[in-house]
């Protein structure tokens, strides 16, 4: 297919990453709330905790979406998945949103290592979005 027939895809999937970014950012700052209200001896959260889960399920539809748009996309434009980094950084972020979202499911006061793996692995997915975004780039840029 050419170039035309698929721009309507790669503006679905600039707005999808910009907004996958910005549920990352607004995770990141209602995460780091619960852990200093935790660490003032609070227990519940409320409305913040479920803001946060909410934005959570809306990162894993992003990122899900995204992953869709990128197989359509580029089978649809070179017959195959491995032209480029990008496959291997998409990859990554998908199954690092993936275990971050799983590990949340079974985050209790009982399991506190579960926090960690949950923080520890949103670190990381902080480098694999900017991985995926650079990577992103360089796709768009031998499209246009």
């Amino acid at each position: 297919m050419d170039l035309p027939s698929f721009l309507w895809l790669w503006k679905i999937a600039a707005w999808s990453m910009g907004l996958a970014i910005v549920a990352y950012l607004i995770l990141g700052i209602s995460g780091s709330w619960i852990s200093v209200r935790r660490q003032a001896g609070e227990t519940e959260f409320g409305w913040l905790s479920t803001a946060h889960n909410l934005t959570g399920t809306i990162l894993v539809a992003l990122v899900l979406l995204l992953l869709g748009i990128g197989i359509v996309g580029t089978l649809g434009h070179y017959g195959n998945l491995a032209h480029s980094v990008h496959l291997p950084a998409g990859i990554t972020v998908v199954l690092l949103v993936l275990l971050s979202a799983g590990s949340a499911a079974f985050i209790t006061p009982e399991s506190i290592w579960m926090r960690s793996l949950h923080v520890g692995v949103n670190i990381a997915m902080l480098l694999g979005l900017i991985w995926v975004s650079w990577t992103g780039w360089e796709v768009v840029q031998k499209y246009l």
